[in-house]
């Protein structure tokens, strides 16, 4: 341990020998000793504190010993994270929950599809996985999907390759660069950006990504076709009975994407007043409007309903009160339908958490310092280092939040030094964090086992397919850095 301590305090760069055994811990522990990601994590952090050369001190305790005082900032980046993303993972996995059992999600996607025609029912399932999956995570989101992609493939003869891709890169997408996933949610707190311009830059930007790279990914699926197998989770013979459904059994169109679209459209205004108090406070814009007491008064009942959490409520309550509804469930039921949902909830949060202070640990431990330092004047962009390092810890140890929740907090020193919105920042990340996925990423085998793709396949479609929206992704937050870049 002396020997340690001497590297510490010799070297500039021992930070990165801490980056190094803290993330190849995490790779062992979870691919090797196959513990479970939280005590991973948790792991990681206790180990990078105890290894760190020195530690921000205890201001009320200034004698306290390192390795405690490591076990101190664990729980505080911990409950840090925690305490700004419970609430929605919470929210938004009752609102998949409901939005799949009242039927919402499939009138949704019946919707787009009578838009689109079945010529063209891969972009549908495009454009309809991309809408729903803003709130609903990964998984439950191909769990919903599907089934629908297999009845698609029966019903109109297609490519059910390009079926399966159009749910993932959309679906994938929006789990990484929009809230309320618990990746970007994090992220927003880490880079101090604007939640409700998270929001619609993520949605936004994602969905050009998407758009521009669904070329590439037909021609993915075209040159590799995979047949429609029956897998123990959907027998061939009930395929068709999610479409075969009367239209009479499924809610309205206008209250089935409500609880998608109420939050968004609630925390935009919220975004977009603070902004007007800010241009108000300066003498710009509303300068006479916010001296008045009734402006002031709104502007509390906007702020209120346009916080992340109080806008999540409101769109589980619809999305409850329209499954009650429609289903025409009884309270004592209500209630242990919601216990699943909220349990997976509890280990999204636990794991996401620990995340956090791994990447708070890896803050405070000086890797963001000393990566700053190792690229001042080497001329590299920041934000393609950004997607880089979430690329490297992606492939490292699988998981796209904690790849977005360590990489965003290893980049917040250096948001000093970009010369662009630090909202590039946001973009780059997100994208670099869903790249390359294989092997130890839980959604590659979620897709491989429920659409009956071999390792092979999978492989050859979904790891290739996301790595294409990644990159392009890249390009696109590279181009629009360079052409508005909103430097400050």
């Amino acid at each position: 341990m002396s020997f340690l301590a001497n590297a510490s305090t010799a070297s500039p760069y021992w930070p990165f020998v801490v980056l190094g055994v803290s993330v190849t811990f995490v790779i062992v522990a979870i691919s090797v000793l196959r513990l479970h990601a939280f005590l991973a994590l948790i792991g990681a952090a206790l180990l990078a504190g105890v290894m760190s050369a020195s530690l921000p001190p205890d201001l009320k305790d200034l004698d306290k010993g390192k390795w405690l005082r490591a076990v101190e900032l664990v729980t505080e980046g911990f409950g840090k994270t925690a305490g700004d993303i419970s609430i929605v993972i919470g929210m938004a996995t009752l609102i998949g929950m409901s939005m799949m059992n009242s039927g919402a999600a499939d009138k949704v996607v019946r919707r787009f599809l009578g838009a689109f025609g079945e010529k063209r029912a891969a972009i549908a399932v495009l454009v309809s996985t991309y809408i729903l999956s803003i709130p609903i995570f990964f998984d439950t989101m191909f769990m919903l999907m599907a089934p629908l992609a297999m009845a698609l493939t029966l019903r109109t003869k297609g490519n059910f390759t390009l079926f399966v891709l159009a749910v993932c890169i959309a679906g994938v997408t929006t789990h990484s660069m929009t809230v309320p996933h618990p990746g970007p949610n994090a992220m927003v707190a880490s880079l101090e950006v604007d939640l409700g311009a998270s929001l619609y830059a993520g949605i936004l930007v994602g969905a050009l990504a998407v758009g521009l790279s669904w070329p590439i990914v037909r021609r993915v699926a075209a040159r590799t076709p995979v047949p429609l197998r029956e897998t123990p989770h959907t027998p061939i013979s009930s395929l068709t009975a999610a479409l075969d459904k009367p239209e009479s059994e499924l809610p309205g169109f206008l209250s089935s994407i409500l609880p998608v679209v109420l939050p968004i459209a609630l925390i935009s205004l919220a975004s977009f007043w603070t902004v007007a108090l800010k241009d108000a406070a300066n003498g710009k814009a509303w300068a006479a409007f916010a001296q008045e007491d009734g402006f002031r008064q709104a502007g509390y009942a906007v702020e209120f309903l346009g916080n992340k959490n109080i806008a999540l409520i409101i769109g589980t309550a619809l999305a409850l009160w329209l499954m009650v509804r429609q289903s025409r469930i009884k309270g004592s039921r209500l209630s242990e339908m919601m216990g699943p949902p909220l349990e997976t909830a509890g280990v999204i949060i636990l794991i996401t958490a620990a995340g956090g202070a791994f990447g708070f640990m890896l803050r405070n431990a000086g890797v963001g310092e000393a990566i700053r330092m190792a690229t001042a004047g080497s001329g590299i962009n920041l934000l393609f280092l950004g997607w880089l390092v979430a690329v490297i810890l992606r492939i490292a140890q699988g998981s796209a939040t904690v790849a977005m929740l360590t990489t965003a907090a290893m980049m917040q020193p250096l948001l000093g030094d970009l010369t662009c919105n630090r909202m590039y920042l946001f973009l780059a990340v997100g994208f670099g964090a869903f790249a390359c996925s294989w092997m130890n990423d839980s959604g590659f085998w979620v897709v491989s086992r429920l659409s009956g793709f071999t390792e092979k396949e999978t492989l050859r479609t979904w790891t290739v397919s996301l790595s294409i929206v990644s990159v392009i992704g890249l390009l696109l937050t590279l181009a629009l850095s360079a052409a508005l870049p909103f430097v400050k």
